[in-house]
């Protein structure tokens, strides 16, 4: 009988797109099933506590936790390349005023959040479902709105203004991608398994990239109303050459985020980035 593996990952459009080639069959692995558990990313950040699934999508900056019990995986991470989390509210604002405010936020253990906290101290926040953060500010409930995922794109059709984008603010400091989130896999599969994992990652992102229109139908299921074109804007955003491989300059956008973190004492260690 074939083994399974429990792949989680988000249920969002630049997810959808890299994982379809391995929910449709396209690219599979010898003698291994996989089992899609969909789920938002903080919900996947907080399984991962417990090393429940074998493979799972992480924040980067949920990897400080849990990397005695995972291993960084090559292919699968979101690195924005001067784009990223955006600080919105209801008016224009000074950035200055941010460590003042309550913030929604998307979970506490997200990169967007290490992120506020690196660049604009500590702030009062609300834990928000992260596609519930527009309404959250539209109603007062919150000054600003942490946005991730499309939301990055759509806040001005909502009648929200761009604050600060912690992905500009990142480039400028650092001329860095910012690295957002990591796919995992559990240590104790071993090398050969993680190796076969990496490379189905891999051949399925690279076969989204060969076949964009067919992949983005796919994607577009978990779009949340956005049309096409902003669905397709977002997708390669977020799935880019740094997805296929990490590479140097991935590498190296890791290393500066655990690295200032830990400088600034916001996590406690620097974690392995040993990734397959």
């Amino acid at each position: 009988m074939p083994r399974t593996v429990r792949i989680g990952h988000s249920p969002d459009p630049d997810d959808a797109f890299m994982f379809y080639a391995l929910t449709a069959g396209k690219v599979g692995i010898p003698g291994v099933e996989i089992a899609h558990v969909l789920e938002d990313i903080e919900s996947l950040n907080r399984r991962a506590r417990t090393a429940e699934l074998e493979v799972t999508a992480v924040s980067a900056a949920a990897y400080t936790l849990i990397a005695d019990r995972y291993r960084l995986m090559d292919p699968g991470a979101s690195m924005g390349k001067g784009y990223g989390p955006v600080l919105v509210a209801r008016r224009p604002m000074d950035s200055r005023e941010i460590p003042e405010r309550v913030v929604a936020i998307p979970g506490s253990h997200t990169t967007a959040s290490l992120l506020l906290r690196l660049y604009c101290g500590d702030p009062a926040v609300i834990e928000v479902a992260f596609d519930k953060i527009p309404a959250v500010v539209q109603e007062g409930q919150a000054d600003l709105g942490l946005l991730i995922h499309e939301g990055q794109l759509t806040h001005p059709a909502m009648g929200l203004v761009k604050v600060l984008d912690l992905g500009e603010a990142w480039r400028r400091d650092t001329a860095l991608p910012i690295p957002l989130g990591v796919n995992v896999v559990r240590r104790d599969l071993g090398e050969e398994l993680h190796l076969a994992l990496s490379q189905a990652l891999r051949e399925s992102i690279a076969w989204a990239h060969a076949n964009v229109d067919e992949a983005l139908e796919y994607a577009m299921r978990y779009g949340r109303g956005i049309d096409k074109e902003t669905c397709r804007r977002f997708v390669l955003m977020y799935v880019n050459d740094l997805t296929l491989r990490l590479g140097d300059e991935g590498l190296a956008a890791l290393t500066h985020l655990y690295t200032e973190a830990h400088r600034k004492h916001l996590i406690p260690t620097i974690p392995p980035i040993d990734p397959l």
